[in-house]
């Protein structure tokens, strides 16, 4: 894979990248997907346990990728399991980026109709930001990642301020007892949090673009150990401020947590919005990442100009955004994702990093 200087990407840059990746809708449904599941406050336990087997997921999607240190998932994966099955296994992978996309830009469309814009056509929002998100992929990886580095930022800088504001409602009882009833409910939701951190698997396309191969592993890691902070910093709070029966009655409970307070003397005096924006831009980060990486699917595939795909692309995602009839299809598209992408990635690579073993495959990287 012949890559020219400005598509390469920096160590810091890639962890960036996978941050912004699982930074998604998890933000403001993880509390309530967690808890309905658990039945119990130690659903932050669950979401350490999935942050952990993410880590070790993505640990093994590396050691993968850095057997072709100069290839993406779509052009090695026929090298491993032969012409017509890599094939199938790279239209799988396509697949599901082009739904993640889908599933993003909806989430994001209705959210912002809920709260910002009431009454205005899911339509014309999807088409603001697929139109912005074109704009930046077509500049190519390299942009995407220097947005990112701007976009990671001011989200921890507002998700802290805004997290730690409510501490005022927050009430440490509705977080006892720690392990009541043992740790079987707590095993029962690690399926649901770990479905939350969807995104090491960008480092099956990453990897040719690093200008440091060797260093994948930690910024895996540190891409996979940034979002584990800010989901167990949200758990912790939403459940402590809202009980665990106050969580699982809301679809947004995260929003709703941050609405139920005010300070006065501010400049703000709710801070909804400022969550909101922090919200919108990691949708906004996922939409285009995945974009980006269904694009460059169909480019390798067929071995043509990843523009015309760029284009091509935007009717098709809009028309499975607008699949879901309402919320409820929404949370379904949602868990359909979250599944897909655990047999898609939980074992898949597992799987063909032993074959490629077997095979004789040896391990290099470039540097």
């Amino acid at each position: 894979m012949n890559l020219s200087p400005k598509d390469q990407i920096t160590t810091p840059q890639v962890a960036v990248i996978v941050i912004n990746f699982i930074l998604g809708t998890g933000l403001l449904t993880l509390p309530r997907a967690a808890t309905e599941k658990i039945q119990t406050p130690d659903a932050w336990i669950s979401v350490i346990l999935g942050g952990v087997i993410a880590i070790i997921a993505g640990v093994i999607i590396v050691k993968l990728s850095q057997q072709f240190p100069e290839k993406t998932f779509y052009q090695y994966s026929n090298e491993i399991v032969g012409k017509w099955l890599g094939r199938l296994l790279s239209i799988a992978l396509i697949c599901y980026f082009l739904i993640t996309c889908g599933f993003q830009l909806r989430s994001m469309a209705e959210v912002i109709k809920y709260l910002l814009l009431e009454g205005t056509p899911t339509w014309a929002i999807s088409m603001i930001f697929m139109w912005l998100s074109l704009y930046l992929v077509i500049g190519g990886l390299n942009s995407i990642a220097r947005l990112f580095e701007i976009i990671l930022p001011l989200t921890v800088i507002l998700f802290l301020v805004v997290a730690f504001m409510s501490i005022k409602i927050f009430e440490i009882d509705n977080l006892r007892p720690v392990l009541g009833e043992g740790i079987i409910p707590v095993l029962k939701g690690v399926k649901t949090t770990a479905l939350a951190f969807t995104g090491p698997e960008i480092m099956l396309l990453l990897i040719p673009f690093m200008n440091q191969q060797k260093k994948a592993v930690k910024a895996l890691i540190v891409g996979v150990l940034i979002p584990l902070v800010f989901y167990v910093i949200t758990v912790i709070m939403v459940i402590g401020a809202l009980s665990i029966e106050g969580v699982v009655t809301r679809t947004w409970p995260t929003l709703d947590l941050i609405r139920s307070f005010e300070i006065s003397g501010l400049i703000f005096e709710r801070f909804e919005s400022l969550l909101l924006v922090v919200w919108i831009m990691q949708i906004f980060a996922t939409f285009t990442i995945t974009y980006y990486a269904a694009a460059l699917g169909f480019a390798q595939l067929s071995k043509k100009n990843i523009h015309p795909f760029m284009v091509a692309l935007l009717p098709v995602l809009y028309i499975i955004s607008m699949i879901p009839k309402n919320m409820n299809d929404i949370f379904k598209l949602g868990d359909f994702v979250g599944n897909y992408a655990l047999y898609l990635f939980g074992l898949l690579p597992l799987l063909l990093l032993i074959i490629q073993k077997v095979k004789g495959g040896k391990y290099e990287t470039t540097t």
